[in-house]
């Protein structure tokens, strides 16, 4: 029998795979609240960012709800719609840290190569961004042509490749930690963000333009983070159950994720 080729799995997949496998064997039952992401993470041996990813996914496979202030809960034993889920690429942080490191580079370069152009396109891309700050999916697709257009300005057209594959990786589970925790003031804060990275790139500042693009991209994943933080303490702020709370035995037993943050 030929080889087959062997596709690494994402770390988040692994805990949400071995979780489901655990909902699957009963060992969590239906309706029955998961440990709180922090004891997760430690038994797991993983971060709590990873957890986090994790949960979202098994939410989007209807295996678990996250209930604001209350816990995860245990709404389906049906593992095999785990496995059909159309979640897949990179998680949000790891897709981030790629995008700081190039996308950096491609600001640095567009402020160098731009032409006048390209510099009014980019701040009507955040004059329409501002106009549109209500509505999330319209707000999605000019983020997205704003990030291409930096691209486009470098000159160089592999650059706007690289980054439209960037952001085609975004994936399902990117859109679910959107929902979960962005709001008005940080929809906002992207417009500033925006402006900033533009009037550095119009300025033909290429340190300032990288920056601009650092400080935009560090304060979505910080945003992120502390979102997740936020409800993985408000979950654990209110116990269970006794009936309900199933132990840490069965995860620490069913312990064998081999790749690690």
């Amino acid at each position: 029998m030929p080889l087959q080729a062997v596709e690494p799995k994402r770390l988040y997949r692994q805990i949400a795979d071995q979780i489901a496998q655990l909902i699957a064997n009963g060992e969590f039952p239906a309706g029955s609240r998961l440990p709180a992401e922090r004891e997760l993470a430690v038994s797991l041996g993983v971060s709590r960012t990873s957890v986090r990813e994790a949960i979202i996914s098994l939410e989007m496979s209807r295996l678990v709800e996250v209930r604001v202030g209350t816990g995860i809960f245990v709404t389906s034993q049906n593992a095999a719609a785990h496995g059909n889920s159309v979640d897949s690429g990179p998680g949000p942080f790891e897709l981030l840290d790629a995008r700081k490191l190039i996308e950096g580079e491609i600001a640095a370069l567009a402020a160098k190569n731009g032409k006048p152009d390209d510099f009014d396109a980019l701040a009507r891309s955040v004059d329409t961004l501002e106009a549109h700050v209500d509505d999330f999916a319209a707000r999605e697709a000019i983020d997205r042509d704003f990030h291409l257009r930096i691209a486009k300005a470098t000159g160089n057209s592999s650059f706007e490749l690289v980054v439209e594959g960037l952001w085609n990786q975004r994936a399902e589970l990117w859109g679910r930690l959107q929902h979960h925790f962005h709001t008005h003031e940080l929809a906002l804060q992207t417009i500033r963000d925006h402006a900033a990275i533009a009037k550095a790139i119009s300025a033909r500042d290429p340190e300032a333009a990288r920056t601009a693009m650092h400080r935009h991209i560090t304060r979505v994943a910080r945003e992120f983070q502390r979102g997740i933080d936020v409800a993985a303490q408000s979950a654990a702020a209110k116990p269970a159950s006794p009936t309900k709370q199933p132990t840490l035995a069965a995860i620490t037993r069913a312990r064998g994720i081999k790749a690690r943050d």
